[in-house]
Parts: structure tokens; sequence; C-alpha cells
């Protein structure tokens, strides 16, 4: 699987990767390997968190980005890099290209969170704010390339940079040699074509399993018709993995080493994010913790030790705020009800009493009156409350029924 033989032969092999590795020896970090025993529990064999979230930049683009700008010859160099990101690989490129003394222009699209434009900037980067969706984004970046003759650096079409994130690969091999199964977040495939390069070379039983969100899973459809194939519109909080097409150079990859393709939710993808924080101590991005969200949706398909790459922890605050609470209401641990009552003195005391009486944390409430549904006497009220589970959640509404109120939600 390592050699290169007339004919036809894959783009990147062991030998790029492990010389990938030597050139990231002092720049990249070896990102730490953490047990998880919850995770474990639920599978029913170790599991490991592979913490590039921990990476320098936030995730684990730094490593190819580095690889494919040092690669280039004296006058590219010269002439600079260009690219188009929203987060990772922006910051990812602006770095990489400061230590290697490359001057870099990175187009971001104009709503892209402002602590990754700031991070970009603070890395080294010329920024510019261009387009309001990424192919509007990377189509100014490519015109800026034939303009300017800045070199393009893709985020994940290049063996250059699969090559570098192949390096992951070879980590895990180190820090886990037991390992059976490697889990990781797929977009474009540049992480998951690198890692299966490296892991299968050296140990072929190892399984690898890709995991896309369902909104943007383009992987499936491709690998059904044996090409790249786009998907339209593709939509997901992960935007991390929220590609479109394919790249040609992973995709042949993935193809032939990736053993599975699997495909999750936005709610998994909620409550992982949420359990890496409250069970790991991890700030993950959605894109990060795909892996963790298919492990939460079927344990049981993966057999240990198994390695769950965590990708990236750049995450936007506010983004953060809503997909916790949308985690917590994933996982019966906030509930939103509206109910009807009569609007006299005492009513809403009694109902606080009912949800007392079940332990119910009320975080937020309201009250509606001048609906032209409602009764003469009648007030809607909405409750948002804290819950400790989906079985907590109908006893509370059952509770609130058997009280005789009616509940709307």
């Amino acid at each position: 699987m390592n050699l290169r033989v007339t004919g036809h032969f894959p783009p990147v092999i062991l030998d790029d990767v492990r010389g990938a590795q030597k050139m990231l020896s002092g720049v990249a970090r070896t990102t730490p390997l953490e047990n998880s025993r919850h995770l474990g529990e639920l599978v029913g064999a170790p599991v490991h968190l592979k913490c590039e979230n921990l990476q320098r930049t936030g995730s684990f683009k730094l490593r190819g980005a580095y690889v494919r700008i040092a690669g280039l010859s004296p006058v590219e160099r010269a002439a600079g890099v260009v690219a188009a990101s929203a987060g990772n690989h922006a910051q990812g490129v602006a770095l990489a290209s400061s230590l290697l003394g490359v001057e870099s222009t990175v187009f971001m699209p104009v709503g892209a969170p402002l602590p990754k434009v700031a991070a970009t900037r603070q890395y080294g980067a010329r920024v510019r704010l261009q387009g309001h969706v990424v192919d509007e984004t990377l189509a100014a970046a490519q015109e800026y390339a034939q303009r300017t003759g800045a070199v393009f650096i893709h985020p994940f079409d290049h063996p250059d940079i699969i090559a570098g994130q192949g390096t992951v690969g070879l980590e895990i091999l180190e820090q886990c040699p037991e390992v059976r199964t490697i889990v990781v977040g797929i977009g474009g495939g540049g992480l998951a074509a690198g890692i299966a390069v490296a892991v299968k070379a050296v140990r072929p039983d190892v399984r690898i399993v890709g995991v896309q969100a369902e909104g943007a899973a383009c992987y499936p459809p491709s690998l059904a018709v044996g090409r790249p194939v786009s998907i339209d519109e593709p939509h997901t909080m992960a935007d991390g993995i929220k590609v479109g097409r394919p790249g040609d150079v992973p995709f042949e990859l993935v193809r032939d080493l990736v053993d599975e393709v699997r495909t999750v939710s936005e709610d998994e993808l909620s409550s992982a994010l949420l359990l890496c924080l409250e069970r790991a101590k991890l700030v993950v991005e959605p894109a990060g913790a795909s892996p963790v969200a298919a492990l939460l949706g079927d344990p049981g398909a993966f057999h240990g030790p198994v390695v769950a790459v965590l990708s990236g922890g750049n995450v936007d605050p506010l983004l953060m705020q809503r997909v916790l609470t949308h985690g917590m209401v994933a996982a019966g641990r906030y509930l939103s009800l509206r109910l009807r009552l009569t609007d006299r003195p005492g009513a809403l005391a009694t109902l606080l009493s009912v949800l007392s009486a079940v332990d119910a944390n009320v975080l937020d409430i309201g009250h509606v009156r001048t609906d032209p549904r409602l009764g003469l006497t009648e007030v809607e009220v909405e409750l948002q409350l804290e819950t400790k589970g989906p079985e907590h959640c109908a006893e509370v509404s059952g509770a609130l029924r058997e009280a005789g109120y009616l509940v709307m939600d």
C-alpha cells in the first residue's frame, strides 16, 4: 500500500505522511489522547478522545496548511498565498504563513464570527471580508490568486494538505497501539483521507469510520456513484464539515480506505457538544463533536478500543450558547411549555406549586393575555423549565395534566 507503481497510484502514501510528520516537528503539537469513561460505558469498550481541539489555532488545519506552504518554491513563496475560509482553515493558513515568513491573504464571508476574524488577523493574515456564502468567498479568493499570482491554498483538495492531516493518524497509532476503530468527521475529506492513508498502511485491520452531518452529507451519494457529486444547499450547525462536494483528491482515498461513512442529526451533534463540555471538560465545535455524536447515536456499532477525533474547538460563543440550549432540549434537560390558566389571583402560585412538587426548576415565565384565541377569563403562560432528563420531562407534563391544566406544547 506504500509503493507507487507504474500506472494508477494513490495520490498520498505513508512515506508522504511520515515526511510531513518530520516537517511538523516543533510546529504542530502532539495533541493528547484522553480516555472517556462515560462513552466507554456506552460502547462497552475503551473510548479515547484525540484532542485536536487543543492544537495550535484550535484545530487540525495547521498541519496541512504548514506542509502545503512549506512545500512551495521560493518563487511561489515570494508571491504570497491566499485562502478562503470561515474559520479553522483561515487560522491555520495565517499561522503557517507567519511561521514560514510568507505573506497571506485570507478571504472570509461577511458574516464570519468576529472572534474567528480577529484570530486570523492576529496570526498575521490580511483579512478581506467578501461574499455572504462560502462559494462567493471562494470565488473571490480564486480571482485574487489569478490576478496577483498568489498561490491558492485549498482547505482539503491537495496531496500535501492530506499528508499533513494524516499525521493525526500516526499519533493515534503511537498513543493507542491497540486501537480497533477510529471515528472522524468528514467535510471535504482531507482529514479522514490522511488518517486512513497513515493507519491502513500500518494497521489494515483498524476500521475507519467517517461521520457527516445529515444536512451536509455529500459523501454517501458520491460513494454510491463512484465519483464526487454536489449536493444542493448543505445546511448544518457544524460549519467545519459543511461542504457541498467531496474533494477530488481525498475522495479517491476515502473511497478506497475508509470503511464506512455515517450521518448524524443536529440533535445528536448538540448532545455530543454538551457531553464533551460536561463530561470531558473540553470545548469542542459541532464539527469536532461529530464522532462523539456517532457514538451516542449507535454505540453498539463500534468495536473498541475506539478513538474519536475531536477535530476542532473554534466555536463562536453565541453559537455555543444556542447549541448548548439545543443540546439540553435534545437530552431532555430543558422543557418549553405553553398552558392556559384562569386569570384570577393565586392561579400562578398554584401552578408553581405543582412544578415545585415534581422538582422542576423554572428558568423563565411569560404571560399572554391579548391573544384572540383566549377566552375572556383566560391567560396563556409560557414556561421554560430545567429538567433532569426525558423521564422527568414526561413526569412534569403528566403532573400538569393531572392537575387539570391544558398543556399546549
